[in-house]
């Protein structure tokens, strides 16, 4: 993906009530927006300069451009995984439901294993479910802008677990802003990130 704010495919408000309007105001169009900024001028004049998000989060050392990237692309996954809770399913289908069946035994063990991640991760960061190279799915907790592609990994769904994604509608209480993520989720998305 380019250095650029991705397109979201649902009115700022379509989220409610589980991600107000405010927030998405805010996380979206301030926030990320800044990630986006700050990227397009660290790589310049640098060997990132031209490459993709995902090619700076793979190679980036740690450090400011590595921060941005890692935001960039963390942020635009997730805004994309979202449909108004009127039109989400309530799990998915096909062959990501078969790979978590296999490698959780059933969709719940696996809600509960990723919610379990999401509210554990102590401080900023993002709770990951994402696939290696042979398909087999593995939750990964990334502190602050980290993402599992810098491990090799694919990322296929993620919960951003920094206070400015949740504060503004549950204030203090993750778990709540976590449970509530479930019913927004856009699974025919997710599949096909697998």
């Amino acid at each position: 993906m380019k250095i650029e704010m991705p397109t979201l495919p649902y009115a700022t408000n379509a989220l409610e009530p589980v991600i107000s309007q405010k927030t998405i105001e805010y996380h979206y169009g301030k926030h990320l927006q800044t990630y986006v900024d700050n990227l397009k001028k660290f790589v310049v004049g640098t060997e990132f300069e031209g490459k993709s998000v995902e090619q700076i989060v793979e190679k980036a050392p740690e450090g400011p451009i590595f921060n941005n990237a890692g935001q960039v692309l963390n942020h635009t996954l997730y805004f994309l995984q979202f449909k108004a809770p009127s039109a989400a399913s309530k799990e998915p289908k096909g062959k990501l439901k078969d790979a978590i069946i296999r490698d959780f035994k059933s969709f719940e063990d696996f809600k509960n294993e990723f919610a379990a991640a999401s509210v554990g991760l102590f401080g900023s960061g993002w709770a990951w479910l994402a696939a290696d190279k042979d398909g087999k799915l593995h939750i990964s907790k990334e502190a602050n802008g980290s993402n599992p592609l810098h491990h090799g990994l694919k990322p296929i769904l993620g919960f951003d677990v920094w206070e400015h994604a949740y504060y503004l509608d549950y204030q203090n209480r993750r778990p709540d802003h976590i449970k509530a993520l479930w019913d927004i989720i856009d699974w025919e998305k997710v599949e096909e990130r697998y």
